[in-house]
C-alpha cells in the first residue's frame, strides 16, 4: 500500500514531506486538499487517517481559493534493545 490516499472523485492526498525537525519522536505529514474535495470528502479521509494511522490533526490552513493544506503529526516510539548478549 502506498501513502498515498485515493478519493472517489479520482483525487489522490500524497504527503508533500515529513519534517524530521523538532521533537525526535514525532512524525509530520503534511496533506494538499484541492479545491474540488468537498469538506465532508476531507473530513472523512482524515478521519480515517486519525483512526489507521494514529495521525492527529496539528493545523490547518484555507488558501484564497479555497484549496486546503493540513499538517498531521503522530509520536512514533523509539524503543531501544535492552538484550544486550
Amino acid at each position: 500500500m502506498t501513502d498515498a490516499v485515493h478519493i472517489a472523485t479520482g483525487h489522490a492526498i500524497n504527503p508533500r514531506r515529513e519534517r524530521p525537525q523538532g521533537k525526535p519522536h514525532t512524525q509530520w505529514r503534511v496533506v494538499d486538499i484541492p479545491l474540488s474535495i468537498s469538506r465532508t470528502e476531507a473530513t472523512q479521509v482524515l478521519a480515517e487517517q486519525a483512526e489507521q494511522g494514529r495521525w492527529e490533526l496539528a493545523r490547518s490552513l484555507v488558501f484564497i481559493g479555497g484549496a486546503r493544506r493540513v499538517w498531521l503529526r503522530r509520536r512514533s516510539m523509539r524503543v531501544e534493545r535492552t538484550d544486550t548478549i
